[in-house]
């Protein structure tokens, strides 16, 4: 749901912190319908509040998103089990604009919102996401944290120590050249689908992973496929197949450049890659659950006839 002006000053209280708590309840749950729905959540108990008593609104609001987020995301993990395939999050169109114009601040942001990071997430305790989301994406101090989770400070520091710990080991410890990634994703689409599977193989790393998520909805790998070989070998087969009457467009998504495949005009597909310390591919996340693709139509300029035009406007992530 956009932003609305409006002369209820209850309203526009929620609207100017409405980013922070889309960009906290995405992060924490890494799908757009759950959360929207922890956002309005949070609207309503905000609208039946006693605003006379609360001092601090912008605490209250990220206070009740974060636990709202948290009983979803314990909900969502018994959900998950029965999930048939890897499970990836739901890829969203980024764009900072002028909101983050510091260059230091939009790397962390972007950082946090990466389809990779995300993925790390998942390995990570409700409690610890949580403290991991509100202390390294938004920088809120460990008082806060403790405030908003009902915990001591020395339990919050606890957490997010563990937290870091999960994310460094499963993270890339580089930084990411978003150019180089763009170039890189360019090569890879031309050797999957005009040039050979050598051409192919010479861009990914010997250990790439490749991960789909089809949700047993469409066709996907239901196991991580491992190694160059067996990567290349796959993408190359389904590059050279081809959907009909597809298209290619690039996107930004979750901070990084993308591939968005679209067949007779609607989502079909979003690839995008990972990159090695040497600058090779190190995983490939291929999303085809369309339950996930279909809030990509309208951003990516596809038509999609079931379906009016959204009033929404692009997902922030700040």
């Amino acid at each position: 749901m956009g932003a609305v002006t409006s002369s209820d000053p209850a309203l526009d209280v929620f609207e100017e912190h409405r980013g922070i708590l889309t960009g906290v309840a995405y992060r924490m749950l890494g799908r757009v319908a759950d959360a929207e729905d922890v956002v309005q959540e949070a609207w309503l108990r905000w609208s039946r509040a006693d605003r006379e008593e609360v001092r601090d609104a912008r605490g209250f609001l990220v206070r009740v998103t974060t636990r709202l987020a948290i009983d979803r995301l314990r909900q969502a993990s018994s959900r998950r089990e029965s999930y048939v395939g890897p499970w990836l999050p739901e890829p969203v169109v980024t764009d900072f604009g002028a909101t983050v114009p510091d260059t230091a601040e939009r790397a962390v942001l972007a950082d946090s919102v990466s389809l990779g990071m995300l993925v790390v997430l998942e390995s990570l305790s409700p409690l610890e996401r949580a403290v991991f989301v509100l202390r390294e994406a938004f920088a809120f101090p460990y008082q806060e944290i403790a405030a908003v989770l009902d915990r001591s400070e020395a339990a919050v520091r606890q957490l997010a120590g563990r937290a870091r710990r999960h994310v460094d080991e499963g993270r890339p410890r580089f930084p990411v050249d978003p150019a180089r990634q763009r170039d890189l994703t360019e090569k890879f689409l031309a050797a999957a689908t005009g040039g050979s599977i050598e051409d192919l193989l010479a861009l990914l790393a010997p250990d790439v992973r490749l991960v789909g998520d089809s949700g047993g909805k469409s066709k996907a790998p239901l196991r991580v496929l491992e190694s160059a070989d067996k990567v290349g070998r796959f993408l190359f087969a389904v590059a050279h197949k081809g959907v009909p009457e597809g298209e290619v467009r690039f996107l930004e998504l979750n901070a990084r450049p993308a591939l968005l495949v679209l067949s007779a005009g609607r989502p079909d597909t979003v690839l995008s890659v990972e990159l090695s310390a040497d600058g090779r591919i190190a995983a490939v996340y291929l999303q085809r659950n369309p339950d996930k693709l279909a809030g990509l139509a309208q951003r990516s300029g596809a038509q999609w006839t079931e379906k009016p035009p959204s009033t929404k406007t692009d997902w922030p992530v700040t």
